[in-house]
């Protein structure tokens, strides 16, 4: 990660879902300067290849951090009982071996919410009116049941009705469909746009709002 730059930049990283050889051209294209951090917006693992690599990248490297996704939640909250896993997490704990507790430990401390100077990060939706320290930890993950309480107490797309002061940027879903960036207004920027599913892997580039994207090697998990 090499270049020198004076002025810092965020590398805001959508979805990587274990997409760990994309992740790196992702990074060697933009060129991360010395003053740069890197955050990823959740969902770093399960589904693809790699979940090892993109979990000891993110653990060992200072200037890297994620916040927690859906799928690092459905880990944890699996690993102790509370729900059954998924496909992809029962194949990323065989993966990971002896090693699984110890990142289950690594996962439970994750932040549910990054707060830059110039952005709000989260993994999922927001609810309105609510301060993000006071929202709904399924809401802000993204989870089955945070999404059915948004549908049941207001009538427009959650993104619509985002009030907070900065832009938000989140990850989760491809909205688009296609692996685009979804942008509501320059308040709302969407950066998953499906790695795994053999689309884009994205950057967002902050505080310039600038895209990056490298395409996927192939479609690692089906739709």
């Amino acid at each position: 990660m090499a270049q020198n730059q004076c002025r810092m930049r965020y590398i805001v990283v959508g979805d990587i879902h274990g997409c760990f050889d994309e992740f790196q051209a992702l990074l060697e294209r933009i060129g991360p300067g010395r003053n740069d951090e890197i955050v990823a917006v959740g969902d770093i693992i399960d589904r693809g290849p790699k979940n090892r690599e993109v979990l000891h990248f993110f653990a060992r490297h200072q200037e890297a951090r994620t916040i927690m996704g859906n799928h690092e939640r459905k880990h944890v909250r699996s690993f102790f009982g509370e729900v059954t896993p998924s496909r992809s997490q029962v194949l990323a704990r065989e993966e990971l071996g002896a090693e699984y507790s110890s990142w289950i430990r690594w996962m439970e401390q994750l932040p549910l919410w990054e707060r830059l100077p110039q952005a709000l990060i989260v993994h999922g939706f927001f609810e309105p009116g609510v301060p993000v320290e006071e929202q709904r930890p399924t809401v802000l993950t993204g989870t089955l049941s945070g999404e059915r309480y948004l549908e049941r107490h207001y009538r427009q797309p959650w993104y619509e009705l985002y009030d907070g002061e900065v832009p938000l940027i989140v990850g989760h879903r491809d909205y688009s469909g296609a692996g685009k960036p979804f942008v509501y207004r320059d308040r709302v920027f969407a950066i998953d746009t499906g790695c795994v599913y053999g689309r884009f892997l994205t950057a967002l580039i902050v505080p310039d709002f600038q895209f990056v994207q490298v395409p996927a090697r192939t479609a690692y998990w089906p739709r």
